[in-house]
């Protein structure tokens, strides 16, 4: 069961109670880098990277220290369209945690010399992630499929744009983007519900209510191509991929089984089982499926041995052909069910995950379905649903291939 409380200057707050001696926390804001323009992308991970360096109160040290010092663990990360800071923390020092998160959140002031030593943190990382060809082919992907669309670059921006991102840039961004509309709180943890309302009222009930400017446009229609790319890579990376339903689709649920199935994180999915455990042609190979508010993104990626990728694509053209042409039986129903909502399940069931899947999915649908509900709409899939999603996705003319080698 989930509480929900709303404040006069809009931010939201979502919480669980639990019985363990551990509270997860979080804000999570609805800012990320599809929300960036021209000289700014990259800013919403910049900010994120700065928020720890300094308020009107604490300077960077006494930040970090105000949680890792009792033993917790305060962290954060950006995506295209999510900002998130969060902590682990006990239950006794979670009141540390939200006055933390509204010091950074409505004091920070981005100073100039600890700015300066970030940028330099921010710029190895970009090299870093360069370095990376299995982390870095999804994001070129992304700049194919959405080409033109702040969607399509990636959250890092270029090297180019942080070396000139200034403490005013930053602040400008800042002030007109991360506003409390866009702001959910999120906790599970072992403390009465109203006595967590008085604790973030105490922090967060009299910042003023603010709207942000951030305006997204829609998200393109990708459209197929092939490309292959020069690495000079040991392996070849493969990536295909599609389109597929957003988060808002009521296909979503029937997309993620069939997900799951074709490439999950379990050993038995059919692209494992047909590509590495019968021929060996990769260490690694599995889909992924990306719902963002107005699209979708279906990938399939493998690091395939040299010489193998013809082969390695055919079979899993072959794959997703089979979803098209042949309906789940009815035992291989049943068994993809119980395969997701056990995966479910044991995810939620570890704090830190469940603190961010629920603040996520309140700030996109401003309620949070419970475990039970969650598992009844997988029961509801029917095989002839999954059948013609895929048809609809996987039709040859949908499909996107992309190779490092």
């Amino acid at each position: 069961m989930y509480n929900y409380h709303q404040f006069k200057n809009g931010i939201r707050l979502v919480f669980r109670r639990s019985h363990s001696a551990v509270a997860y926390s979080g804000v999570y804001i609805n800012i990320g880098s599809r929300d960036e323009r021209g000289a700014d992308e990259g800013m919403a991970h910049f900010i994120e990277h700065s928020l720890f360096k300094g308020t009107a109160h604490r300077r960077s040290y006494h930040i970090l220290n105000r949680i890792d010092g009792v033993g917790g663990e305060l962290n954060a990360f950006t995506t295209k369209e999510e900002t998130c800071i969060y902590a682990t923390s006990l239950t006794e020092h979670l009141g540390r945690c939200l006055e933390l998160y509204s010091d950074v959140l409505f004091g920070s002031t981005f100073p100039e010399h600890e700015l300066a030593k970030e940028r330099e943190v921010v710029l190895e990382e970009i090299d870093s992630y360069r370095d990376t060809p299995s982390e870095l082919i999804f994001d070129e992907y992304e700049e194919m499929a959405f080409e033109g669309h702040p969607i399509a670059h990636n959250i890092l921006g270029t090297k180019k744009n942080v070396r000139h991102f200034t403490a005013d840039a930053v602040r400008r961004f800042f002030a007109s983007h991360y506003t409390t509309d866009r702001m959910v709180l999120t906790v599970v943890a072992n403390i009465d519900f109203a006595r967590l309302v008085r604790l973030c009222e105490r922090y967060f009930a009299d910042r003023p209510q603010l709207t942000s400017l951030a305006d997204r446009s829609q998200a393109p229609v990708n459209h197929p191509f092939c490309r292959t790319v020069n690495r000079h890579t040991h392996q070849i990376h493969a990536l295909i991929g599609c389109p597929a339903p957003n988060i808002f689709s009521p296909k979503r649920t029937a997309f993620t089984v069939l997900n799951n199935v074709l490439g999950g994180p379990a050993m038995n999915s059919r692209l494992n089982m047909a590509v590495r455990e019968r021929y060996g042609f990769c260490y690694t190979i599995e889909s992924q499926y990306v719902p963002f508010s107005d699209a979708g993104l279906c990938y399939i990626y493998a690091g395939l041995e040299p010489g193998f990728a013809d082969q390695a694509t055919e079979i899993i053209t072959r794959e997703l052909a089979r979803f098209c042409q042949q309906p789940l039986t009815d035992r291989q129903l049943r068994l993809a069910k119980r395969q997701i909502i056990g995966q479910m399940t044991i995810s939620n069931d570890q704090g830190l995950n469940e603190m961010q899947s629920i603040g996520k999915g309140h700030l996109n649908y401003d309620h949070v379905d419970t475990l039970e509900e969650m598992a009844a709409d997988v029961m509801a899939v029917t095989a002839a649903e999954i059948q013609d999603l895929a048809a609809e996705l996987f039709a040859p003319q949908n499909i996107s291939y992309l190779y490092y080698k």
